[in-house]
């Protein structure tokens, strides 16, 4: 596997009602990515190990590596219609896909799903809670 920085440079709160009450903001987007870090957290993966952020001129939420390779790259947005998710969601979760040779590509949702195929790559868009019973 060539060798590609990665790491997780966004801080992430233990308690989203911490940040909440701390920021004065309710951001569903925010509070969702955080609450998706907990539950990786939880299925056991490591932050510098095995969990990581990329940004390359993008943002990719979450790259997830199994044994020496990339195993799936997951965006996370509230949105609940396809025309709500914002056009560089796609764009940096593509770009993240060609870069870490990744077929794997995931869009954590609030509402949305679907499955579409965009640039010869096949995204799964799958609501949070739909995520949460299939982990």
């Amino acid at each position: 596997m060539r060798k590609i920085e990665l790491s997780l440079p966004k801080a992430y709160v233990v308690d989203n009602g911490i940040y909440s009450f701390t920021t004065f903001k309710y951001d569903l987007g925010i509070l969702m990515e955080s609450f998706v870090f907990q539950e990786l957290l939880k299925l056991g993966y490591d932050p510098n190990r095995t969990l990581f952020y990329f940004g390359n001129g993008h943002e990719t939420d979450f790259v997830l590596l199994g044994k020496n390779r990339v195993k799936q790259l997951i965006q996370v947005t509230y949105a609940s219609a396809r025309d709500e998710i914002e056009k560089r969601e796609i764009k940096s979760l593509l770009k993240a896909s060609k870069e870490l040779k990744c077929k794997n590509l995931l869009v954590i949702t609030w509402d949305y799903e679907a499955e579409e195929k965009i640039d010869g790559k096949k995204i799964r868009f799958i609501p949070l809670w739909k995520w949460l019973l299939n982990i």
